[in-house]
């Protein structure tokens, strides 16, 4: 059993894989404050509640864009796993993929390991959209290489702007509206349709865009836990891989122990 951990700007994701299978998965708030200890308390009761053996966990591995999360992180798997984190993207766990941008140093963790994942899943080139904290899209090539991609605010970080900027502006729920108007009759509909179209507009967009400057044919992969916000309104993914994080962590640790 593995113990794979993505700890994002948000939420921090528990996953258990055995076999290349996720058998459960659970998310916490991240604050880098939470010590060891409250990780594990936390995680225990989860693990127990879903009849999971929290000794039957043989190794642990860490992928993390909060440098101040990690210390807390890795405490928890030797003091509480008895075993010491593997974390992607450090040795004896290195990407293994050219990563072809100006500063390669700073390619996000969650961004390499989903290219790894998404190539590993898919051939040919593909362009990887993850709804995070921010919104982005990276372009994989054929090779499995990583050729770049684009950084835009997610959509809660412009709610929340948007919000916080307007004094008169009430706070709502990010859903898909109840129809494909986009001429709202209220200030409520209006920021709906700002906000959710918007967004398909941007993703449309930007997705075309690169689809020209590759200039081969692309699949679409989506990932994060709004992907499935927009997939029925709009045909720009090819394919949604809910998990893609974790199973490019889950494939990393493979890699390493072959």
């Amino acid at each position: 059993m593995l113990l794979a951990i993505d700890a994002g700007n948000t939420n921090v994701v528990f996953a258990l894989v055995e076999s290349g299978e996720i058998v459960a998965r659970w998310r916490i708030a991240t604050d880098p404050r939470r010590t060891a200890d409250e990780y594990a308390v936390w995680l225990s009761q989860l693990m127990q509640l879903g009849g999971h053996d929290r000794t039957a966990v043989e190794g642990v591995i860490v992928a993390t864009v909060v440098p101040r999360a990690l210390h807390n992180l890795q405490v928890l798997a030797s003091k509480y796993f008895s075993t010491e984190a593997l974390i992607a993207g450090h040795a004896p766990v290195e990407w293994g993929i050219a990563i072809d941008v100006d500063e390669p140093a700073s390619l996000g963790a969650d961004r390499a390991v989903n290219t790894i994942a998404a190539h590993a899943l898919h051939p040919g080139d593909l362009i990887v959209i993850d709804f995070g904290t921010a919104t982005t899209f990276d372009v994989v090539d054929y090779s499995g290489a990583y050729k770049g991609g684009i950084i835009a605010p997610g959509i809660n970080l412009s709610l929340d702007a948007l919000v916080t900027a307007a004094a008169k502006l009430p706070r709502i729920a990010i859903e898909a509206p109840t129809d494909t108007s986009v001429i709202g009759l209220n200030t409520v509909s209006q920021m709906h349709i700002g906000i959710y179209w918007g967004y398909v507009a941007m993703i449309e967009g930007l997705v075309a865009r690169m689809k020209r400057e590759i200039g081969r044919p692309v699949k679409v992969v989506a990932t994060g836990g709004l992907a499935t916000l927009f997939e029925k309104q709009t045909d720009v993914f090819d394919v949604i891989e809910a998990d893609l994080t974790i199973q490019g962590l889950a494939m990393m640790w493979d890699r390493h122990h072959i």
